[in-house]
């Protein structure tokens, strides 16, 4: 076989896109030059790689194989070529990071331990953005980058994607909401809601689900650090809402239960905010991807099974 890059690049687009359209223009070529990729890609490796006539366009078991290989080395290639330019262009620089989500040092630690050692030269600080206005001070250059799940259309500031997340009820196995598939604004009337010491306007609790319900929570109560959330939760002294990435570890034990918020749970997304003339940076591209990849790890390590 003989596996180039853009058919790697072709089989994730076409399965983030669920469809060859779309996937087209993603990869700003046309339909047909892309039928005919795929078709050459098959004949190649002797085996289908999507199943025909699925809506959205689903890959077969060879297919995932071909995504878990372009997932693989997508990144590797990503993150030499900016290493590569960062040569080029120099790799000294600035990247001082406001978190307007309490919870998101999860992931962001081991991020950037990955990148110190890529971009040595590049001066890095973490300011919690939650006692100032981190927006505001990404425009004033007092910060470079802002992790937010609020994006808000802001001139000279973009928005790229990270990662989406879950928001997941959580609560003592002992809880009487124990027992429900799912939870709902109204279960929360009587309820100690345990959050981090945050506007109640950046929690995705509110948010997303009690202010438009109109409802109030029981009581309130606030703890700094996730760790403390999790073992008031596992003492029934009320229930939480974290992201999927924090409750990963209790998911499986018998002190607790996890459950999606509504019927059909809630999407949320982060994104990385940075000035538009600073997001091409290599050393902030890269970063940008090394939040990715962990994301994915999370996901996985979280996975059923």
């Amino acid at each position: 076989m003989h596996i180039e890059f853009r058919h790697l690049r072709t089989i994730k687009a076409i399965h983030e896109t669920g469809g060859l359209a779309r996937a087209a223009d993603r990869l700003n070529i046309t339909q047909s030059a892309l039928s005919h990729q795929i078709k050459g890609i098959e004949e190649q490796a002797g085996v289908e790689l999507f199943v025909r006539r699925s809506k959205p366009l689903k890959l077969s078991a060879a297919g995932h194989k071909l995504l878990a290989a372009a997932d693989d080395i997508l990144p590797r290639v990503a993150a030499l070529e900016a290493e590569f330019a960062g040569l080029q262009a120099g790799s000294a620089g600035r990247l001082h990071i406001a978190i307007e989500c309490h919870a998101c040092f999860e992931w962001l630690f081991p991020v950037l331990e990955q990148f110190r050692r890529a971009w040595g030269e590049v001066d890095v600080d973490i300011r919690p953005g939650l006692a100032f206005e981190a927006l505001p001070a990404l425009m004033k250059e007092q910060v470079d980058l802002v992790v937010s799940s609020d994006p808000e259309p802001l001139a000279d500031v973009t928005f790229t994607p990270l990662f989406d997340y879950e928001p997941v009820f959580v609560a003592s196995s002992a809880n009487p909401l124990a027992h429900k598939r799912f939870i709902e604004a109204e279960d929360f009337r009587d309820q100690t809601l345990i959050t981090y010491p945050v506007d109640r306007a950046r929690l995705d609790v509110f948010s997303q689900l009690l202010t438009p319900a109109r409802v109030e929570p029981a009581a309130l109560r606030q703890a700094e650090l996730t760790a403390v959330i999790l073992l008031l939760v596992a003492s029934n002294r009320g229930v939480a809402v974290l992201p999927d990435w924090v409750v990963r570890e209790v998911r499986y034990n018998s002190d607790y239960v996890t459950r999606p918020l509504t019927e059909t749970g809630l999407t949320r997304r982060l994104y990385a905010a940075t000035r538009s003339d600073d997001t091409a940076k290599p050393y902030m591209a890269h970063l940008i991807r090394l939040a990715r990849q962990e994301a994915v790890k999370l996901q996985r390590a979280g996975a059923p099974g």
